[in-house]
């Protein structure tokens, strides 16, 4: 028989093992959340971006999906507050991968790289060159170009991509959209692929393009007069050439040609989005009708070039 003094000592009992329990759980760790170092302004830092301190070389073809892994871990990033925080994206209706594959190659880019015009400037730098400046190969005449873009964009995560790094790169970020990997791909030229690459990372994670062998003279954020709101544009080119000769053709691919050796643009911008189809739609046609080789360089190198970027940016307007 339960009496009072037992039934007593039986919920001091139960009260005492809850107690030990509930403190037990309080005191579970906490998981550890590990960032990517920040990169540092320095030049000498600079050099150590894509290679761990124990490799002096460039991503051997083994080592490039490595590589590419390293640089994707590092994103996002904030351009405007040079912060590491998720860039705010606005919400948008999900497509089922069927669905989306049925879309005409214009929609899936759009609805794969969302435009913003009211988000920020990713705080990137890309470039491109057969070696990373930690390579011992590395052009010492390209060093002080290439170390100008850090040197003015301390905050900004830079990286120089190597052509076997690159290829994995849009391989990561064009998965769902496996007819862009191809005409990557099947372009017959390094010179080619990097003209494609400067739009295709532009569209997927935006921020800066530069060609290696060029030298920033102002930082980024001097580019556009303050007082107009960043919020309002999400492209900024410069005009590349504008002849008053009538031999211009000589020389440029269009009377008025926009710069694409630098460009800043926000992800998703429908002018990459119309220029990555445009050029992808080209090269597979191409590739069918087994038009990808020296014979045909001429016009290939047209529609990867600054005369396809013009066209790609008067069509915008």
């Amino acid at each position: 028989m339960l009496t009072f003094r037992r039934a007593l000592i039986v919920a001091a009992a139960i009260l005492t093992c809850f107690l030990l329990l509930r403190h037990t759980n309080t005191h579970v760790a906490a998981p550890i959340v590990s960032n990517s170092p920040k990169p540092t302004g320095s030049y000498s830092d600079n050099r150590k971006i894509q290679d761990t301190p124990a490799k002096a070389a460039s991503p051997t073809t083994s080592e490039a999906p490595e590589a590419a892994k390293a640089i994707v871990s590092a994103l996002p990033w904030d351009g405007d507050n040079g912060g590491r925080v998720a860039l705010a994206k606005k919400p948008q209706q999900q497509v089922p991968l069927e669905n989306l594959k049925a879309m005409p190659l214009r929609k899936q880019l759009s609805y794969a790289f969302p435009y913003d015009v009211e988000g920020k400037f990713p705080a990137y730098v890309w470039q491109t060159w057969k070696y990373t400046p930690a390579d011992g190969k590395f052009d010492e005449a390209f060093r002080p170009a290439e170390a100008s873009w850090t040197e003015l964009h301390p905050n900004f995560v830079h990286e120089v991509i190597t052509d076997a790094v690159a290829g994995h790169l849009i391989k990561h970020f064009y998965a769902s959209i496996p007819e862009v990997v191809e005409a990557y791909q099947a372009l017959p030229e390094p010179v080619l692929k990097a003209d494609f690459f400067r739009y295709l990372i532009l569209l997927a994670r935006g921020g800066i393009y530069s060609d290696i062998d060029t030298s920033a003279i102002k930082s980024a954020v001097e580019w556009v007069p303050q007082e107009v709101p960043r919020s309002t544009y999400g492209l900024v080119i410069g005009i590349e050439a504008d002849p008053d000769r009538p031999d211009w053709h000589e020389w440029y691919s269009r009377r008025i040609q926009f710069c694409q050796w630098t460009i800043q643009s926000k992800p998703g911008h429908p002018v990459l989005v119309d220029l990555v189809a445009t050029i992808t739609e080209e090269t597979l046609k191409r590739k069918k009708a087994s038009e990808l080789d020296k014979q045909h360089m001429k016009s290939v190198v047209e529609f990867t070039g600054p005369g396809v970027w013009t066209d790609a940016v008067f069509k915008f307007f």
